[in-house]
């Protein structure tokens, strides 16, 4: 007599498709799109930045590649903080990031200061980071995320407010990080 266990059981249902009541098979996917932030299939919530970075790689390009030459870095900075960061850091204040994908979004504000400073140097793009007042990738989202937070807790809305303890706790943990 053979026997299942559950662990077997659990394995086979977490690969298989599922299906709806009205008998439309849904394929397993490993990322879905929603509401413009891409979530990757993975034992715990976790979001890919994969196309944020692409994203502000295109809009950096099609900047440096009109005024690169022509405006001071003062104006280019100005242009890549107000049009490119907001690409890439759009929704970031709801998703839960690894230091590893802070670090990936720094790589990337670095890269694009490289350009416009035309240096290698990781000194001086970090004084050009502390003159153009951007701050690393995990307190400047720290500081969205504390803004959406008090918001979100401010609102009348039922559903949000159920959920408004933790984003007290939230804060006050994220006070911590931007200081």
């Amino acid at each position: 007599m053979s026997r299942i266990t559950h662990h077997s059981h659990r394995r086979r249902d977490a690969t298989a498709d599922i299906v709806t009541r009205e008998a439309h098979e849904l394929s397993r996917v490993n990322s879905i799109r929603y509401l413009g932030i891409y979530i990757e299939s993975a034992p715990s919530f976790k979001c890919s930045l994969v196309a944020a970075k692409r994203s502000f790689y295109r809009s950096f390009n099609a900047i440096f590649g009109k005024v690169g030459r022509i405006a001071s870095n003062e104006v280019i900075i100005r242009l890549i903080k107000t049009k490119s960061f907001p690409v890439l850091y759009y929704g970031l204040e709801a998703c839960p990031l690894p230091k590893s994908q802070y670090n990936s979004i720094d790589y990337v504000i670095n890269s694009s200061f490289r350009k416009v400073f035309d240096t290698k140097s990781q000194e001086v793009i970090d004084v050009c980071l502390g003159m153009f007042n951007c701050l690393p990738a995990q307190q400047d989202i720290a500081l969205r995320k504390g803004k959406f937070l008090r918001k979100f807790n401010a609102t009348d809305n039922l559903l949000c407010g159920a959920c408004a303890d933790n984003a007290v706790k939230e804060i006050a943990s994220l006070s911590s990080v931007g200081s």
